[in-house]
């Protein structure tokens, strides 16, 4: 995949979990934030883009696994050094596990999960991580603040597997991928050792069968009891998928203990942002610490945004026209500041508060809004850019592209607003014309 398509691939990636490099080669772009990539047997297992998938902290992904018989090692959340001491001594020990709670995989190695084998330990690991930055591959160099952590029971790990389901948009089926090679080096067994991954769909119209169970068990090495507990979790983790309505669920690692059991030692859940309306459970669980502070604002107005790292905002109506838009910035040689979809029936005071979202990213040097017309109408979105530029007093190149339903009307807007608006007469020749005032 080259690199003018790779911009449209890292939005749907955004905010999914820890490298899942299966059987594809998306390359490592810098900006994608919970995933290296998720390209599995040639295409993305992932929904029609959806605006950001709500993540939420592994203590409470584990709670709502509890809730459907799935197994899960004992733990307490902890927001305060006392806290944490005080649910080590709950939990009786005599080995913890003392885990920094953020929306990013890559905690051990970063740092950021710990064992200890007394009261004292978890202490001095509690105060150490709480307040820390943790940077890990997936954070960026900024790294996040650790304001809480989860105190767990030790587990005896004798086996660690790979276990993971999300949606796959070719067949509108949910699939489960697994592997034996479980643990922090999984993306490393997808590159080096694809044949080690394995797949399996569901029907939707039977819903989880057995059989499934069964053939996870023989690809994870399983017999006997083991093979009937592996069952018993597949069907659990599958009906809170459903019932929830998850976009991804991952299980990493699920681990065999010296005992015999398995249990999910981490767990990360991912939920489809358009179904919250019906899961007010899981709409309490949001974290606004962990998400970005424009991205928050943006979702107050129903605006669909997400920070990149480029220099040249964006503001367009429509998922798709907005990954064009995208990309074609970076054929002409620059790099997208964002990701922002203002819908097909925006207002004066959504258009304007998108202008003030972008131009809060003090990396922005430029501005490209890209309109076609259809339900939205051209007219609306030129008062509203016109009102914007006033009220921010817009100080970056702004180049505006409409098309579609009263296109001429908008046009006579902008150019008798007396302001510096560049009127572009096609995609090409907008992308031409911001990448040029910008670059010089």
């Amino acid at each position: 995949m080259d690199a003018v398509n790779r911009t449209a691939s890292d939005v749907l990636c955004r905010n999914t979990t820890s490298a899942l490099a299966l059987f594809g080669d998306l390359g490592h772009s810098p900006r994608l934030r919970g995933t290296d990539a998720l390209l599995l047997c040639g295409r993305f297992f992932l929904p029609a883009y959806q605006g950001n998938p709500m993540n939420i902290h592994e203590y409470q992904a584990k709670e709502v696994l509890r809730g459907f018989g799935v197994p899960v090692p004992r733990g307490k959340a902890a927001f305060s050094v006392e806290e944490a001491v005080a649910a080590a001594k709950e939990l009786g020990g005599p080995v913890w596990v003392v885990k920094a709670q953020i929306h990013a995989g890559g905690r051990g190695k970063g740092g950021g999960v710990k064992v200890v084998k007394s009261i004292d330990d978890v202490r001095t690991e509690a105060q150490r991580m709480l307040g820390m930055t943790l940077v890990t591959h997936q954070t960026g160099p900024h790294g996040r603040l650790v304001k809480r952590l989860y105190i767990e029971d030790g587990s005896a790990i004798d086996r660690e597997l790979y276990l993971s389901a999300l949606v796959d948009r070719a067949t509108s089926r949910i699939a489960f991928i697994v592997s034996t090679e479980g643990g922090m080096d999984i993306e490393e067994v997808a590159h080096k050792t694809p044949e080690k991954i394995h797949t399996f769909q569901i029907e939707p119209a039977a819903g989880y069968s057995p059989y499934v169970g069964n053939e996870i068990a023989v690809a994870l090495g399983l017999k006997g009891d083991q093979a009937k507990q592996i069952g018993k979790v597949v069907k659990g983790l599958y009906e809170a998928f459903i019932a929830k309505d998850m976009s991804l669920l991952e299980i990493n690692p699920l681990v065999v203990t010296k005992d015999g059991n398995i249990i999910c030692l981490d767990a990360k859940l991912n939920f489809d942002d358009n179904s919250l309306y019906r899961h007010k459970d899981v709409q309490a669980l949001r974290d606004l610490d962990e998400e970005d502070p424009a991205e928050v604002e943006a979702s107050k107005y129903d605006l669909s945004y997400i920070k990149l790292d480029g220099e040249i905002g964006c503001m367009v109506n429509g998922a798709g026209l907005a990954m064009a838009t995208m990309d074609i910035i970076k054929l002409y040689g620059s790099e997208p500041a964002n990701f922002l979809d203002v819908g097909g029936g925006a207002t004066r005071e959504k258009v304007t508060q998108a202008f003030k979202i972008i131009v809060s990213d003090p990396n922005v040097k430029g501005i490209l809004v890209n309109i076609f017309g259809g339900i939205m109408k051209c007219d609306i979105i030129a008062e509203g850019i016109v009102a914007a530029a006033r009220e921010i007093s817009l100080k970056v190149p702004l180049v505006v592209r409409l098309e579609g339903t009263n296109v001429e009307l908008g046009k006579e807007i902008l150019a008798k607003s007396g302001l510096a608006i560049t009127s572009a007469d096609n995609l090409a020749d907008a992308a031409q014309k911001v990448v040029k005032a910008v670059k010089g």
